[in-house]
């Protein structure tokens, strides 16, 4: 415990997607008002926070962070967005983590002219903007959930490959390395047994960072109508249904859902940076 406050970036960062996670897998149980079911008769009820003690003497219905347009109420898609959002960041990660750590692990322990190929291909992926690739590879795929973990887990494999192959560089010529060859093991099993569980530090540190970049993707891509489809809670999705509102000065329906996307990202950052500074001591 005394260790972790040294860091108290990492404590934050754990804090906080600590929240994220918990409201991802106890959200539906929690949440005051289903997410897609909407109350009519209060459309565009402002937030009464100051007013909730009374509404409950009363036993009148609560709205913490207001209702939307459609009558949906705020607060619960807000706590139940992390589902949908988390879901699909941490599985376009995962999937991008292992692809681009095996990809960069093969280019970096066994160098010619198909490693350097690769590593031009990876460079091509990486110079188009994420958001716009994303968009047009969702777009052309179809907008579900599956299809927007697999353009964006294609997007962030060039990330893995690169930083994979980099540790690898710099372990293949280490004293156990050649110890193994030595002892006569293949270098296939060197490679996988010894210089893989070796090289994983600095992908899963980026990976943390990675998740909330990932968040972000999403939102962007529902924002700009190529992400998941309404009605789903998700906060990309509740800013772009809000935002024209705002002109009126009905801002809580965009908000809300905003603040709650800055605190995650904030979240999984923080927690990459405390992870680095951690693994650099």
């Amino acid at each position: 415990m005394t260790r972790l406050r040294a860091y108290p970036t990492l404590v934050i960062g754990l804090v906080l997607v600590t929240l994220a996670v918990l409201l991802a897998v106890l959200s539906p149980y929690i949440v005051p008002y289903a997410p897609n079911t909407a109350t009519p008769d209060v459309e565009m009820a402002p937030p009464r926070l100051t007013q909730i003690p009374h509404l409950l003497m009363q036993g009148a219905p609560v709205h913490w962070f207001g209702t939307d347009a459609a009558g949906l109420d705020v607060f619960s898609r807000v706590l139940t967005a992390p589902r949908t959002d988390l879901i699909i960041a941490i599985s376009a990660n995962l999937l991008s983590m292992f692809a681009g750590t095996l990809i960069g692990l093969l280019c970096g322990f066994y160098r010619g002219w198909l490693s350097e190929l690769v590593m031009r291909i990876s460079d091509l992926v990486q110079s188009f903007p994420i958001l716009i690739s994303g968009m047009i590879l969702v777009t052309l795929a179809g907008r579900n959930a599956g299809n927007i973990i697999l353009a964006l887990g294609l997007l962030y494999t060039p990330i893995y490959v690169r930083l994979a192959r980099v540790e690898v560089l710099s372990q293949r010529s280490r004293g156990y390395v050649e110890a193994s060859r030595a002892l006569g093991m293949r270098e296939i099993v060197i490679a996988a047994r010894h210089v893989l569980p070796n090289s994983l530090a600095p992908s899963l540190i980026q990976a943390s960072v990675m998740v909330g970049f990932g968040i972000l993707t999403t939102a962007g891509l529902s924002f700009v109508g190529a992400g998941v489809r309404p009605p789903t809670p998700e906060w990309g999705l509740m800013i772009a249904g809000g935002v024209d509102d705002m002109i009126q000065g009905q801002w809580w329906p965009s908000v809300f859902p905003g603040v709650a996307i800055s605190l995650t990202v904030f979240g999984f950052a923080a927690l990459g940076n405390g992870l680095e500074r951690l693994y650099a001591r």
